[in-house]
């Protein structure tokens, strides 16, 4: 059950962190206004704190494994909001970082 909720917890949290960093792109760079901004900060500010909730506590542990869920959550957000097309190193990539968030996160470790 803790591997579920640590992979649960890293989806939402990269549902906000690539939420925010879209909200406020959209602000910013498409001029949508800082109702979009803000709405991103707050959507930031969230992801900082799902990211407390893991089971492991081990910080520098948690943000380099979420760094790879970051990395093929992006290219996902990508394609369902904004119609990306990722190429195959693209998804290569992603699977690597995949990899290596099971590796950093899962593997057997002693003591």
């Amino acid at each position: 059950m803790t591997v579920a909720r640590s992979l649960l917890l890293f989806v939402l949290a990269a549902l906000a962190e690539i939420g925010g960093a879209w909200l406020v792109w959209q602000g910013v760079r498409e001029h949508r206004g800082w109702v979009w901004v803000g709405a991103g900060v707050v959507a930031l500010g969230l992801y900082g704190f799902v990211a407390t909730l893991q089971p492991d506590a081990n910080f520098g542990r948690i943000l380099a494994a979420y760094g790879g869920v970051f990395v093929a959550g992006s290219l996902v957000w990508g394609m369902v909001v904004d119609g990306f097309r990722p190429d195959r190193w693209d998804v290569a990539g992603a699977l690597v970082c995949l990899v290596g968030v099971g590796l950093i996160m899962y593997a057997p470790r002693s003591g």
